[in-house]
């Protein structure tokens, strides 16, 4: 049993634990500076709960000696202290974050490291490099590879068409960060919230624009091998338009406590979400050009006698499942890991990768985990 501690008792770290408890074979301390927040948690086995501050170097340095790994829920500006302090008490590293900044101050870190440094573990970044390196891989040549990820309301109400979902530090950032993207073969940084294009799933209609940090580490990954690459966040039509008024009329982006108590205080959170990860690769296969899709989509679920929204149980499961390859031995112990590394097959085989799982991939994620198993 592996000893592994989980910062943040927010909806995604509280939904960690619950998933590593479920499963039986981690000891879980969650922390969290506030004791109300630990409190929400509730009584789960095999897992305890701790106040602390992470600005606390000695005391996180502390709580990490010892522990397999710990995996970090906090939000982005604290993600270099966790990381800081994994490195110093010898524990594997994980985390959530889309903040380019910190991942490559993570990255720095991971140089001499003798511990895993796996970031961006989530959704996007995370689950969304690991499906967009299986589709590259079944092409000869590389065009274009585009990202779309979206976490949205079931039931839009409102003029954005958006209620909270995730962190809305996480959001703000995304929406204000220079984005990351290849256009004709070279490295670029487009503006968030630009280059809004419209499409359709299943009968819906959303927008999609620029946001920072969903490509992870894909654009060093892939830079030479492709001829445009970028990442857009999904929403319903309208929402982009708002929220560039807010940021940029208004200049709310150079006061982003207000606008994170504006959006906290007027647009409510939902337990009713919905998912949606879409990727599209084309180029040379065989000679021929063509175009590989994968699309998804996830819902909020039960769990634990209790809603869970569909970004936690992505995030999370996420994360979790990556834990677990880690701690089995399928991903490097050492230095720094990106998400693409990770093979799609075998994170669907996974226990808490699974529930990215279609019915189209439950076949192929069952074969490989009975050769997993074997």
């Amino acid at each position: 049993m592996k000893d592994v501690v989980v910062i943040g008792a927010g909806h995604i770290g509280s939904t960690i634990a619950q998933l590593l408890s479920d499963c039986g074979d981690y000891r879980v301390t969650v922390a969290d500076r506030a004791a109300d927040q630990l409190a929400q948690i509730g009584a789960l086995p095999r897992v305890e709960h701790k106040v602390l501050d992470v600005t606390d170097a000695v005391g996180l340095t502390a709580l990490l000696l010892g522990k397999f790994a710990v995996l970090s829920a906090a939000p982005y500006h604290l993600t270099y202290k966790v990381a800081e302090a994994a490195k110093a008490a010898g524990a594997h590293y994980l985390d959530l974050t889309e903040d380019v900044a910190s991942t490559r101050k993570v990255k720095a870190l991971a140089t001499d490291a003798k511990i895993a440094f796996i970031p961006q573990c989530g959704l996007a970044p995370g689950f969304i490099s690991i499906v967009a390196a299986d589709l590259c891989s079944h092409f000869d040549e590389l065009h274009d590879v585009r990202l779309r990820v979206g976490a949205l309301p079931k039931y839009p109400s409102n003029a954005l068409n958006y209620n909270l979902t995730w962190s809305t530090d996480g959001v703000i950032n995304e929406y204000c960060e220079p984005c990351e993207a290849i256009v004709d073969g070279l490295p670029r940084q487009t503006r968030a919230l630009e280059e809004n294009e419209a499409f359709s799933l299943d009968g819906v209609t959303y927008e999609a624009f620029n946001t920072s940090g969903g490509l992870g580490t894909l654009c060093e990954t892939l830079s030479g091998k492709v001829r445009n690459l970028n990442y857009r966040t999904i929403r319903y039509p309208g929402h982009a338009a708002i929220m560039k008024a807010l940021l940029n009329d208004l200049r709310l982006r150079d006061r982003r406590d207000l606008l994170k108590d504006i959006l906290e205080k007027s647009v409510p959170a939902t337990m009713q979400d919905v998912v949606i990860v879409f990727v599209t690769v084309s180029g040379i296969k065989n000679g021929h050009l063509v175009q590989e899709t994968y699309a998804n989509k996830i819902y909020a679920r039960e769990m634990g006698g209790h809603m869970v929204s569909a970004i936690q149980i992505t995030t999370a499961s996420g994360i979790c499942a990556v834990l677990d390859m880690l701690a089995s031995g399928r991903l490097s112990a050492v230095g720094f890991v990106c998400q693409e590394e990770i093979g799609l097959g075998e994170f669907l085989a996974n226990r808490f990768g699974s529930a990215y799982a279609t019915a189209e991939t439950q076949a192929e994620a069952a074969r490989l985990q009975t050769a997993v198993s074997a």
